[in-house]
């Protein structure tokens, strides 16, 4: 098992923080497999701490509930999404980041994630607000990132008012809604087609 410094070792500077990546790397992976084996009503802490093979106090420092721990997991995965190295157009862009993002919530873990962790916050806007600030708002460094490439290469001018959150609502809410609402793949036609109608409202 993976175990915290013993007593009478150097204290932590700042209390509640992750000791141990190599801890935090197996709890992390545990919740997914979890989340993909048995569904959302699977995920215990019990069951991750035992999975993982930490103590639950292990568990306990780094997440305090089932809610925390699907976040975290959420945002580790959504973390790895990035533009493509050689991007060469506005399209080219976006199309591979919805690819990439289409992937992500194709797989049962994130799927499962997702929508328990959007159910729960129906009723806890407590919940809401830590999904909208840890797992909503650090993806828009995406359209951040792409609006500057694609003013760079003079697709779109420095006065063309581009609204980060609108583009990223209808470019995440749109994948979210056709792989997880929907339950449709992300076939290449639809994946062109949609990139062709986000690219029409952004360039002149």
């Amino acid at each position: 098992m993976y175990d915290e410094p013993a007593a009478g070792g150097p204290p932590p500077q700042r209390k509640g923080r992750p000791r141990s990546t190599t801890a935090d790397d197996a709890i992390l992976a545990a919740a997914r497999a979890l989340l993909a084996d048995g569904g959302w009503a699977g995920l215990t802490m019990g069951d991750v701490a035992a999975r993982a093979g930490v103590a639950k106090t292990t568990l306990y420092r780094r997440w305090n509930s089932k809610h925390e721990l699907a976040i975290a997991a959420v945002a580790e995965m959504l973390d790895t999404l990035h533009l493509p190295d050689e991007g060469l157009t506005l399209r080219a862009d976006i199309e591979d980041v919805v690819r990439r993002f289409a992937a992500l919530l194709a797989r049962p873990e994130m799927r499962t994630a997702l929508m328990g962790l959007v159910a729960d916050s129906t009723s806890d806007p407590a919940l809401r607000t830590r999904i909208r600030e840890e797992v909503v708002n650090p993806q828009k460094r995406l359209v951040l990132e792409g609006r500057a490439r694609a003013k760079s290469r003079g697709e779109i001018t420095t006065q063309d008012d581009l609204d980060v959150d609108l583009i990223f609502d209808v470019i995440a809410g749109t994948v979210v809604h056709h792989i997880l609402v929907s339950a449709e793949p992300a076939s290449d036609r639809w994946v062109q087609r949609f990139t062709t109608f986000v690219v029409s409202g952004l360039v002149p």
